[in-house]
């Protein structure tokens, strides 16, 4: 990946990082030891590990062209023992005093002087177990690509060797000049494909007043564990249909429409809408880079019948699937890496604080092997994804299946939404609720 050129999508989300909107995604993965754990000798193990990863090596440096461009280049001065941190959780009066002290680690921005990536090792949970916290910025790929990176972390596996590998593919051996004649060309032969997206983006901008949603950029961070049996997730797709990930949007539409109210909103006003990537990686296409879509879908929470929204999800979604990822306002990813990168210097800004008049929440789900995961022996029990919080955004949700359950976890603007808890509630609340008419 040595000299390997970012992506117009790498770029606009390079563009986009701010004090109050870092960039980055993570993860809260809690592990299960046999006994009692040295937490120096696996702050040890982690940064040999990722030593070991080339692209954990690398930063970004900017490149005079394409303009406006950058590249990934090897960090001279890296120290993995830069990036891997140990902390004992103390605050045990607090709710949550994992979540809590989550939450401060990730509203902290990324340095961007060096390779985009921090690793905290948590000590002091209940029956010994411990918890890893990593954060990767969204320039560096996006969430499938993500846990490619970090399974270099874990105890290694046929699978997780694998994904290292493809990871890190060979730097593209074209020249600049050739990079950009191939680009034009491209761009040239996309250009009906382009302006369909553009005149899809303008036509789902919403003109009608801020959303429920929204909220005024903040620094601060809350964060939320949830997490559902899968049991239940398949009871309620036998009984109506759908996919695993529409039963967890009907779910979340739930939740929302319950928050919304005990927040004094009315949740019969509207819809909200929920971006939702789509990954575009072909299946041995390897890791690098972003290569994401996304579609929008009307989470229909002025429904207080959890069937009927679950319904209503379905019809959603499976008119974005026959249209395909490369169609509509919700490729607007696609359209995103296709512009050069001196167009996200100059507007990348702008545009994303527009985000609003498109969605009014991101919602990811995250794919994850189904492979028993370990760290130094230790058991990965749960993991709970982040995703960033875009720009004027309340709440951000991703959501990864992971054994038996699946862990959802929210982020929200600390100014605003003053705690979780009633959230975290609502999901639960809202998954019993559609359990209880699959029944």
């Amino acid at each position: 990946m040595a000299g390997r050129q970012l992506s117009g999508l790498d770029v606009a989300f390079l563009c986009l990082e701010g004090e109050s909107t870092p960039m980055h995604m993570g993860a809260a993965v809690i592990l299960q030891p046999d006994g009692p754990v040295d937490p120096g000798a696996l702050a040890a193990l982690l940064a040999r590990r990722a030593a070991r990863i080339p692209r954990l090596r690398r930063r970004v440096r900017p490149s005079l062209f394409p303009p406006g461009g950058a590249s990934w280049a090897e960090d001279p001065e890296f120290d993995p023992h830069d990036h891997v941190h140990v902390h004992r959780l103390t605050g045990f009066y607090a709710d949550d005093p994992l979540a809590a002290y989550a939450a401060e680690w990730i509203e902290q921005p990324l340095p961007m002087d060096r390779p985009l990536w921090d690793v905290h090792l948590v000590t002091g949970l209940a029956e010994n177990r411990f918890a890893l916290l990593l954060k990767l910025h969204h320039a560096f790929t996006d969430g499938a690509g993500a846990f490619a990176v970090a399974a270099g972390l874990l105890d290694e596996l046929p699978i997780t060797r694998m994904l290292v590998d493809a990871a890190d593919p060979p730097a593209d051996p074209r020249s600049p000049l050739e990079a950009l004649r191939d680009g034009v060309t491209g761009a040239i032969g996309q250009a009906g494909e382009n302006a369909a997206i553009a005149s899809a983006i303008l036509r789902a901008a919403r003109p009608y007043p801020s959303s429920p949603l929204s909220a005024p950029d903040s620094a601060a961070r809350r964060l939320g564990f949830v997490r559902l049996p899968l049991s239940d997730i398949r009871t309620i797709r036998g009984a109506h249909g759908g996919t695993p990930n529409d039963v967890v949007l009907a779910v979340l539409a739930g939740a929302l429409r319950d928050w919304m109210i005990n927040r004094g909103q009315r949740p019969d006003a509207r819809t909200l809408r929920a971006l939702i990537p789509v990954s575009t990686r072909a299946r041995d296409g390897g890791w690098g880079s972003n290569q994401l879509s996304g579609y929008l879908c009307d989470l229909p929470v002025h429904l207080d019948d959890p069937v009927r929204r679950l319904r209503e999800i379905r019809w959603s979604m499976d008119r974005n699937k026959a249209a395909g990822p490369q169609r509509g306002a919700g490729a607007l990813p696609v359209l995103a890496d296709r512009l050069p990168p001196v167009l996200h210097r100059m507007a990348a800004k702008v545009t994303g604080r527009a985000a609003g008049a498109l969605f009014d929440t991101v919602i990811t789900n995250v794919p994850l092997p189904k492979l028993d995961l370990s760290l130094d022996g230790a058991r990965l029990c749960e993991i709970y994804p982040f995703v960033p919080l875009a720009p004027r955004h309340a709440v951000g949700i991703a959501a990864a299946t992971y054994r038996d359950h699946v862990h959802i976890g929210l982020q929200l603007n600390g100014d605003t939404v003053p705690d979780t808890g009633s959230l975290r509630d609502a999901v639960l609340k809202s998954a019993a609720a559609l359990y209880e008419r699959s029944i």
